[in-house]
């Protein structure tokens, strides 16, 4: 059970920061340590837990993924005593099994971005242990309200983040595929550290939106393709989000103590 004060932070991907989630909510602008973070923080309640959403990429997705300000999100996050985050994200699929529209729930990252803050640490040097970057329990619940919702989902799974915001080549897509990867997007790294280094347990609620361009017969994936998927899956997510955090009961964890 919780020995600590529980509250979620929700970092929404694309059309996926919606404020009528919440009860009795209200916006706060904030500034960090970092600057100000992509957008203001949207606070209150869903059932009886309290809960802050951001947009990753600012109202309207107006910020592209390498200046989205990471470090201020997650500060941000912290600073308004979040104990634990859930990162909605759209990916493109490496794995013929994954299919458009499947979630994913991510347990492992490799980061293929170059010009990212990858640390809160500018003074001095902390290694980071992120072995299992992930928090195991979020997604083990994440499974379970995906199973009661009967949603095709998979339970784990590793993304490879690039840089943006242009898409893979198809050769850089079947590299990913040859080195493991099951899905890509923009956006996981450099969140996922920062929220390990900060002391909160974050998992990815990835939903696939297209094949990226590794699969012969299929459109290479659009900017319309992503919008048009993630429009007519965001009710399952909300769901998802929904049943997810009604089940979260745990405040102490290991990813606060790496």
């Amino acid at each position: 059970m919780a020995k600590g004060k529980i509250k979620i932070g929700i970092i929404g991907g694309s059309g996926l920061d919606d404020p009528k989630l919440l009860d009795d909510f209200e916006e706060i602008e904030v500034e960090t340590r970092f600057g100000q973070p992509s957008s203001k923080l949207t606070s209150g309640k869903l059932g009886e837990t309290e809960v802050v959403i951001i947009a990753r990429h600012g109202k309207g997705h107006s910020i592209m993924p390498t200046k989205v300000p990471f470090r201020a999100n997650i500060w941000a996050l912290k600073e308004a005593g979040c104990s634990h985050i859930l990162a909605t994200t759209a990916c493109g699929s490496l794995r013929e099994e994954i299919k458009p529209g499947d979630f994913i729930f991510i347990d492992q990252f490799i980061d293929n971005t170059k010009h990212r803050a990858l640390t809160f640490f500018e003074e001095k040097v902390v290694h980071t242990s992120m072995a299992e970057p992930f928090c195991p329990k979020l997604r083990k619940l994440l499974i379970e309200a995906a199973g009661e919702l009967k949603l095709n989902y998979h339970s784990k799974g590793t993304m490879i983040t690039i840089e943006g915001p242009r898409f893979s080549t198809k050769a850089e897509s079947r590299l990913f595929r040859n080195w493991g990867a099951d899905a890509v997007n923009m956006s996981t790294v450099p969140e996922v550290i920062l929220a390990r280094e900060a002391g909160i347990c974050y998992q990815t609620i990835a939903m696939s939106t297209d094949y990226d361009c590794w699969r012969e017969g299929e459109e290479p994936v659009t900017w319309e393709i992503i919008t048009k998927r993630m429009e007519e899956n965001a009710d399952k997510v909300k769901k998802l989000l929904i049943k997810a955090i009604s089940k979260i009961d745990f405040y102490n964890c290991g990813c606060k103590n790496s």
